[in-house]
Formats: structure tokens, sequence, C-alpha cells
């Protein structure tokens, strides 16, 4: 059943970023953690869906599936949207969290942009946490189109409810590339 539901709400998600152009893919490496995205319509105005599997490599994972809102104004593209997750805490009860935030990105050259991002989830968006945060910004240099590489830092944290451990999933500077199709 829980399978049906996400590909529905998946499926819905999907026919709602349905006018966006861009297909991405790509895998950020931190030191003691591997975050894995796929996006579809992240990089044009318009509706947004995104994906992500992150893995830390002692504080559990989270996967979350997002929709936005990309807006150019001007220069700067600004992506207001939410992220329905699921929390795999280490040593902790797996949960789920919805996060509201969003996210810049302003272009300094043609081939480099500086980013950033930042989603929270109170107690009353999330199972068996007292919140959810998750932070990050860098820069990503694009030599050619198809071709994204970025540096950045990435902080990601579960802070368990009553009493169950706190878990930081990544916290530390990452090295990433993407695939735009």
């Amino acid at each position: 059943m829980k399978a049906v539901a996400t590909l529905t709400g998946a499926l819905a998600l999907l026919t709602l970023a349905g006018t966006a152009q861009a297909i991405e893919g790509g895998v950020s490496v931190g030191e003691k953690y591997t975050d894995v995205h796929v996006g579809l319509g992240t990089t044009t105005p318009g509706f947004a869906l995104s994906g992500d599997w992150l893995r830390s490599d002692h504080d559990g994972n989270v996967e979350s599936l997002g929709l936005g809102y990309n807006v150019a104004v001007g220069d700067i593209f600004l992506s207001p949207g939410v992220k329905v997750m699921s929390t795999n805490p280490t040593d902790s009860k797996d949960g789920y969290a919805v996060a509201v935030g969003g996210g810049v990105r302003f272009p300094v050259t043609n081939m480099f942009n500086v980013y950033g991002e930042y989603y929270y989830s109170p107690d009353s968006f999330s199972s068996h946490l007292d919140d959810y945060q998750e932070a990050s910004g860098g820069v990503s240099f694009q030599p050619i189109s198809l071709v994204d590489v970025r540096v950045g830092y990435k902080y990601m944290a579960m802070n368990g409810k009553d009493g169950r451990k706190d878990n930081v999933v990544a916290n530390g500077p990452y090295v990433g590339a993407a695939v735009h199709f």
C-alpha cells in the first residue's frame, strides 16, 4: 500500500511538473556522506520535481521527494519549495518529515554560479523528530551546458524526540557533479 501511495504521489507531482524542460542527475560526496539526486525542471522557470537519497556513514539516511516553483528575478533564480522525507536515523525510530524552504542561485559569470538552500521541518510536521534542518551552499562550475561541477558545504540534522538520539547526517564540505539533459 505504501508503494502504491508513493507511486501515485510521484505521478501527480510529475504531472504538475509537465512544463519543465530539463532533467538532471548527479552525485555529491562528502567526507562521511553521499548524496544521489535527480531533478526535473530544477534549472528552468516553473514547477520542479526533485528526489534525493543521502546516506551518512554513521547516522542513517534520508530519502526525499520535493516539489518547488522556480522564479527568475533578473539574473537571480529563486526556488521556494516543499520536501516530503523518509527519515531513517541510526539508533532511533524511522519516521517522516515535511520540510518547507527554498533555494537561490546567482550567476557570477557565464560558467560560475553561487547557490544556497535551506529547509526546515518542525515537530508538528514530522514523526519521531523534534525538528529537521537542511542547509547547503557553494559554487557551481558549468564548463558546458550538459555538465555541472559543484563544491560546497552541507548540513543535515534530525533532532530526536522524547530523549532519542540526535543524528547529524551531513556536516561538511562536498564535491559533486551533475549531468543535464
